[in-house]
């Protein structure tokens, strides 16, 4: 791990990206614990001065997806957001699980407790706050779960314990870290369709070219909120779309679907984040996270070929809030991972 070091870690213009055998080393001895603290918390801050290069990041992820429990539980839409969670936006992700599993497109979601640097609401804390133990769902519960629900919730603490094992460092250093991207590509269910947030458009290119390579059928790079894979429904949103190997820019753009709406300015807490993805799954809420909930489930519909186009998705998700299709998606999730202790579940 020494030599390694001595390579990313010479300073702003003598340090030089790693190959992938190199890179997958390094992976391989911060994972299996054989690098020190000390090297691991001088690796990851040598790697964010330099920026994590496109072949750095995929051994990464394949060390990762090693080290890791991967089963093909549903062939579905992995949703791969951020796991230092949100501070200023509603959790679109978390309704629209439901809503895309009430048309029949299994959905994966995952998610550590809150990590820097954000250290916002996650959706580990969604679960908590719905009377889930985020600390008591076990991989057979979480799957039995996703059988009768549609919607697997994987949690890296049991998922991929050698990365668990970092936390306590990565907590200490403070900063995002090249796990900040790897951990949201371990595709914990084998999924062939990928939508993926990134924050900085100055990564678009790289993370597209790294979902390439990473083999998905088809995927969404968002510039999303917060760094998030949800879109924004107050202005357009540049992604890119990946299919047959090829990524091409695209432009959504709420208004031209006619969801357009003013986002209000919320203290968001879990209870509150909880309180509106439950009303919108009711076909109810404010209009701006009802629709935003729309959009997003729309765009994914259609990325994984389920509807011919966004507008027939906002259709289709639309009738699928409207008539409690997606709220009973929920319903069924929550009660399988609560069992018989399950309250019931009255209108918002």
């Amino acid at each position: 791990m020494i030599n390694i070091l001595k390579e990313v870690a010479r300073g702003k213009r003598g340090a030089r990206d790693l190959n992938y055998e190199e890179a997958e080393y390094a992976a391989e001895a911060i994972l299996s614990g054989s690098a020190s603290p000390v090297q691991v918390g001088a690796f990851l801050i040598a790697e964010r001065m330099k920026l994590e290069s496109i072949e750095e990041l995929e051994a990464f992820v394949a060390v990762c997806r090693r080290y890791a429990h991967r089963e093909p539980v549903h062939e579905g839409l992995d949703c791969a957001g951020p796991y230092d969670g949100r501070k200023h936006s509603f959790i679109a992700t978390f309704p629209v699980a439901f809503l895309l599993a009430a048309v029949g497109l299994p959905v994966t979601l995952h998610g550590a407790p809150a990590l820097p640097p954000k250290w916002g609401v996650t959706l580990q804390d969604l679960l908590r706050e719905s009377g889930i133990d985020p600390a008591g769902l076990g991989r057979a519960a979480a799957i039995e779960a996703a059988r009768s629900g549609g919607v697997l919730f994987a949690r890296p603490e049991v998922w991929c314990p050698a990365l668990d094992a970092l936390r306590d460092l990565r907590v200490d250093i403070g900063m995002r870290t090249i796990f900040n991207t790897a951990e949201k590509l371990i595709d914990y269910s084998c999924s062939p369709s990928l939508v993926i947030g990134i924050f900085h458009n100055t990564v678009f290119d790289r993370m597209s070219r790294l979902i390439v390579k990473l083999g998905y059928q088809q995927a969404l790079v968002v510039q999303g909120v917060e760094g998030s894979e949800d879109l924004y429904i107050d202005r357009p949103n540049r992604v890119y779309r990946i299919a047959g190997g090829r990524a091409e820019l695209d432009l959504i753009d709420p208004e031209a679907l006619g969801l357009e709406c003013e986002v209000p300015v919320l203290e968001w807490n879990a209870r509150l984040q909880l309180q509106t993805a439950e009303a919108v799954l009711q076909g109810a809420g404010h209009m701006a996270f009802y629709n935003q909930t729309l959009l997003n489930g729309a765009a994914r519909l259609h990325l994984a070929g389920k509807v011919n186009s966004i507008e027939e998705g906002v259709y289709t998700c639309k009738e699928l809030l409207d008539n409690g299709a997606a709220w009973t998606a929920y319903t069924r999730w929550r009660s399988s991972l609560l069992g018989s202790k399950a309250p019931s579940l009255g209108p918002v």
